[in-house]
């Protein structure tokens, strides 16, 4: 029987190798060949105690998103190269919340690379698993971009063929959405530390615009005690069962929000203005 186990075991594990904890030497045998170009076969390897050497002030951000490890690998061509980081995660929301906190409205989105890419001429970033990875280049021109996609279609389909943005998304109202507005906060969402983790998106409904969120507490107990928190940092003394409640947050202005179980969906906007009556109409739109 524990022979059985062990087998099982072995086998769920090297399957989650493949596709969501790969070692730097999976990571560079998985970097696809691009004709005209050598991949050099030294990799450098950084971790939670030397990333700042490569990244400097950047780190922080990639540690608040559970970071563990990032492979460095670089594709040569005469006196050109083209540099991949592949920065791995605890989990996949932490590849993507990474990436998400690093979009730009001024890049190009690409399909069909990883759950989502997007880039410019000189360099090409996408998540796939449990990976988040950064490519740059030294130049920029036709050639460069499209060595740089052959490369992440190539590099993507081998980390994780599946890849998409975290199931919980697909429960968000398609209605007044703005694409690729989606993010993950791993914590002080809005300022505040009790508030994890957090699944975000923009929408522009009724003519303005605002930001829906969902803290996913695992547990109704674990909803009650973040609830409860939220209340006493208020000074609220309202009783509160399931449903819809309204926070009156003294730096963020006034939070509508449905409890649902294990879930708090809620509406916040940045210049704290009030919402509209039919906000909870909106917030039990979503499918949890």
């Amino acid at each position: 029987m524990k022979t059985g186990f062990y087998s099982f075991a072995i086998i769920f594990f090297c399957l989650a190798g493949q596709v969501f904890g790969q070692t730097p030497k999976q990571l560079y045998d998985d970097l696809p060949a691009v004709n005209g170009w050598d991949l050099s076969p030294d990799i450098e390897i950084f971790n939670r105690d030397n990333l700042y050497e490569r990244i400097n002030g950047a780190a922080p951000l990639f540690f608040e998103n559970n970071f563990q490890e990032m492979t460095s690998m670089v594709y040569t061509n005469d006196d050109h190269y083209i540099t991949v980081q592949a920065y791995r995660h605890a989990a996949p929301e932490d590849a993507f919340g990474m990436y998400a906190s690093e979009r730009s409205s001024d890049m190009t989105y690409y399909e069909g690379i990883g759950g989502e890419a997007q880039g410019d001429g000189y360099g090409l970033f996408f998540f796939a698993g449990s990976i988040y990875v950064k490519m740059s280049a030294d130049s920029e021109g036709e050639n460069i971009s499209a060595v740089l996609l052959e490369i992440a279609k190539g590099f993507a389909a081998k980390i994780d063929p599946k890849a998409n943005y975290p199931v919980l998304f697909k429960t968000f109202p398609k209605e007044g959405l703005i694409p690729c507005t989606e993010s993950y906060i791993t914590r002080n969402y809005i300022g505040h530390e009790f508030l994890k983790p957090v699944y975000t998106a923009d929408y522009h409904i009724d003519g303005k615009n605002f930001q829906a969120f969902v803290v996913d507490a695992q547990t109704a107990e674990n909803a009650r005690k973040m609830l409860e928190e939220y209340f006493s940092f208020t000074g609220q003394q309202d009783p509160f069962v399931e449903g819809e409640l309204l926070i009156r947050d003294r730096y963020n202005g006034i939070i509508p929000i449905v409890w649902k179980d294990r879930y708090i969906v809620g509406a916040f906007n940045e210049e704290g203005e009030n919402f509209s009556e039919n906000i909870y109409s909106f917030l039990n739109k979503f499918k949890l």
